[in-house]
């Protein structure tokens, strides 16, 4: 196979049979939508979603010094996650530009997966490759050993439920186990990105279909859908989620993206980009940087990443996301804005579609939170 050809998933075939939409996702052949978008968006909302996300990379980092060298390569503390459980952190640069977004699952004492954006997974592998010199840890690329199958919604710990025997009251948010789930050994996790509760469940590929089956049979009942790359990007703009090339990037330190707090500068020894992170935190202090915030259509047009942000006939800000929101009934948009024009309520804001300058709202992110 050549080198240009998308790599495909485990569930490849079974979205063909299902008439998926497919679609380029940074290398990956990959389910766009199933049917109608709005209509998947919905039932994740409302009822439970499935979701193959098998393009995500997987890292496993083991040996008795891997917590240290993680702790050297990425900005957290994460020598201090529990086994058992997750953290949402990045990788920076050393001059603290963000190369990826992650999370990282304490799986043993010794052991951490490290799951990363598909279009960085590379990038990521080789940067925590080179930093593993000198510590006593080795680190692998698992992309091939794990298909992802995510299930979504409000209707999701039901689902799972009536497939396991896994204690998933008491999985929190952000936290992993391995279980069986309709007889297939996996590692269930509770992290999500879609503003709704659900899980992610890390299997070996040759038992992707059989679960991905499993889960469509026992989620009949409760209306679960299979659902798209292209509901997953709405779902998460409206719960307010960064999606790494449009609000995040390595033009940006974490202190730039409003996400500072994932640098914790308390832990014990060095790590990568932390005397730049040190000078972009004193920098966003004393001069604050443009924050992210939310903007609500007054009409009908749809922002896209990239489109000014204006105000008093001056530009003050870009849009990075932007899509028509199934739960609002209104386009939005997530946009990097002057401070001066980041409160919600803010008069006099508008974004510069095609010349035109349409009058947006600004609200505080997220646009949807779920009821516990």
């Amino acid at each position: 196979m050549s080198s240009t050809e998308p790599r495909r998933t485990a569930l490849d075939a079974l979205h063909r049979s299902l008439g998926a939409t497919m679609t380029d996702f940074a290398g990956w052949d990959m389910p766009l939508r199933y049917g109608s978008e709005r209509d998947e968006h919905n039932a994740v909302r409302t009822r439970a979603g499935l979701f193959d996300l098998s393009h995500m990379g997987e890292i496993t980092v083991t040996g008795p010094q891997a917590a240290e060298l993680l702790n050297f390569a990425l900005v957290g503390n994460i020598a201090s996650v529990g086994v058992g459980c997750a953290r949402y952190t990045m990788i920076c640069q050393a001059d603290g530009g963000i190369l990826d977004d992650l999370i990282v699952y304490r799986l043993g004492e010794t052991e951490y997966l490290v799951v990363a954006n598909a279009s960085n997974a590379q990038v990521v592998l080789d940067a925590l490759t080179g930093r593993a010199a000198g510590f006593d840890a080795e680190v692998r690329d698992d992309r091939d050993a794990y298909a992802l199958i995510a299930v979504q919604g409000p209707q999701a710990p039901g689902i799972l439920a009536s497939l396991t025997d896994a204690d998933l009251d008491g999985l929190k948010y952000y936290a992993g186990l391995p279980g069986t789930v309709a007889g297939v050994p996996a590692l269930i996790a509770r992290t999500g990105y879609t503003g709704e509760d659900g899980f992610e469940l890390f299997v070996a590929p040759s038992h992707a279909e059989a679960l991905w089956q499993a889960l469509t049979k026992a989620g009949e009942p409760a209306g679960l859908v299979p659902c798209g790359l292209s509901c997953r990007d709405t779902l998460r703009l409206e719960a307010g989620m960064p999606l790494y090339g449009h609000e995040l990037s390595r033009e940006l330190t974490p202190f730039d993206a409003g996400l500072g707090r994932v640098v914790k500068f308390e832990k014990e020894g060095d790590f990568v980009g932390r005397e730049a992170l040190a000078e972009a935190a004193t920098r966003a202090a004393e001069n604050p940087p443009r924050v992210l915030v939310g903007l609500i259509a007054e009409g009908r047009r749809v922002p896209r990443a990239g489109y000014a942000v204006v105000a008093g006939g001056e530009v003050i800000g870009e849009v990075t996301s932007g899509a028509p929101s199934p739960t609002l009934g209104r386009p939005i948009a997530m946009a990097y804005v002057d401070p001066a024009h980041a409160t919600p309520g803010t008069a006099g804001v508008g974004v510069d579609i095609r010349g035109s300058h349409e009058p947006y709202e600004v609200v505080a992110l997220p646009f949807y939170k779920r009821q516990k």
